[in-house]
């Protein structure tokens, strides 16, 4: 199917380890965001070329259900959409997060 390899071509090409440090940064002290929030700070720092919240939304799925590096916190509904969304708050463990680093760098 044509759709499964555009898909897996577009997730190959993406650094997920990169875009795990950026959410980290965004993330950091205590912050408490949707994914559509931390799309729009990623934009804003120059991490992405538009606020499109499928930049943030696969990785914070991975950092929750794989890494365990975020938690959803509570609900709450999107200034953006109306909807009622996720809102993520990170998990501080210096040794998987270091082990990110060192893979977003190899």
């Amino acid at each position: 199917m044509i759709s499964n390899e555009c898909r897996r071509d577009s997730n190959e090409s993406v650094n997920k380890n990169k875009r795990y440090m950026q959410i980290r940064e965004i993330l950091k002290d205590g912050r408490e965001m949707s994914a559509k929030e931390v799309a729009v700070e990623m934009y804003r720092r120059g991490y992405t070329d538009s606020n499109e919240r499928n930049y943030s939304a696969p990785r914070l799925t991975e950092l929750e259900t794989i890494h365990r590096l975020v938690k959803i916190v509570r609900k709450k509904r999107c200034q953006y959409t109306g909807k009622s969304v996720s809102v993520y708050k990170l998990i501080d463990n210096k040794e998987k997060w270091e082990q990110i680093k060192l893979n977003m760098e190899a």
